[in-house]
């Protein structure tokens, strides 16, 4: 089995994640490339903390949207945390100090530093950013590959946790609630404008016309513990995941390790297909003998991932 009947649909977001270290990075990349090769303008984000791209695509890739070397179509993109927050701050931050300096008397670095460090800030800066990439149509289509599963999730919450933590500092929202209650406030309106925000950009990833999620795992404990966990948690908020890519599997063991190996992926694997068989598509990765980066290797990936061997 393959993803690749996702080949004729009109999403426009593909979000890769899983556990740290099961290879989500390697798998985004290549679905990018492939969705690039088949003449969709395609733009690779990667906001995980340890952003490896540049290693995968062997090649400098930084917080600027870059052409993929020797891929027509294909564009790549590393944003860390500290150039999120920069960027957050260099869009945001004169708005933010506005509006609070009508309230309270304050220095400009306090304002913006407390504001920047409420829970989902980050995540939805990128959320925000995607959005824009999406409607201002310069690519049709963006390959995220998003940051451990856990903070992935985070990103549910956002409208409800952000205004939490803003409603927790009183000279920035119950010392002011009664006195301007009956008075438009800056400040206060700009938290309403956020609140918007949050919810526009997080509808919009919870859609399932214009997201697709694809859960990466490897057989073993840690792997599938995680991703079982993240299924569940996506099927609370009702976002089902229809493919799953256990990845490093052993295939043909040809010495007393491989086939060591081998039996204990097993079990897992048979897990993985008895839970998930019946809603999922399950696509098998073979472990490879040499490392998977670069654009060759991509393309030898991909003739696995989306199951054609023309390609």
């Amino acid at each position: 089995m393959s993803i690749s009947a996702l080949d004729h649909t009109n999403k426009r977001v593909l979000m890769f994640g899983g556990k740290g270290g099961v290879g989500k990075t390697t798998c985004s990349a290549t679905a990018a490339l492939h969705y690039a090769s088949l003449g969709r303008r395609t733009l690779i984000i990667s906001s995980d903390l340890t952003p490896s791209l540049s290693d995968i695509f062997e090649m400098e890739v930084g917080a600027v949207e870059t052409p993929v070397n020797d891929v027509e179509n294909l564009y790549a993109l590393e944003i860390s945390p500290d150039e999120v927050m920069r960027r957050w701050k260099e869009k945001f931050g004169p708005e933010v100090y506005e509006a609070a300096s009508s309230l309270i008397d304050m220095e400009y670095d306090e304002v913006i530093d407390y504001v920047a460090i409420a829970p989902g800030i980050q995540e939805e800066f990128v959320l925000d950013y995607i959005l824009e990439r999406v409607r201002d149509g310069r690519y049709d289509l963006i390959v995220w590959d998003t940051a451990p599963a856990g903070d992935t999730l985070r990103l549910l919450d956002l409208p409800y946790k952000f205004l939490q933590h803003l409603r927790m500092a009183p000279k920035f929202y119950f010392e002011v609630r009664d006195t301007f209650q009956l008075k438009k406030v800056p400040f206060l309106e700009l938290i309403d404008n956020w609140k918007a925000l949050a919810r526009e950009v997080t509808d919009f990833m919870r859609n399932p016309d214009n997201t697709e999620f694809i859960l990466v795992t490897i057989p073993e404990a840690l792997g599938v513990y995680q991703a079982r966990r993240l299924v569940r948690e996506f099927e609370r908020y009702g976002l089902p995941i229809h493919y799953l890519i256990i990845n490093n599997v052993i295939e043909t063991p040809d010495c007393e390790f491989h086939r060591a190996r081998a039996e204990m992926q097993a079990p897992y694997i048979n897990l993985l297909t008895a839970e998930y068989g019946p809603s999922m598509e399950i696509i098998i990765l073979p472990l490879f003998p040499h490392e998977v980066k670069g654009v060759e290797r991509l393309r030898e990936l991909r003739k696995v991932l989306f199951a054609d061997e023309h390609l």
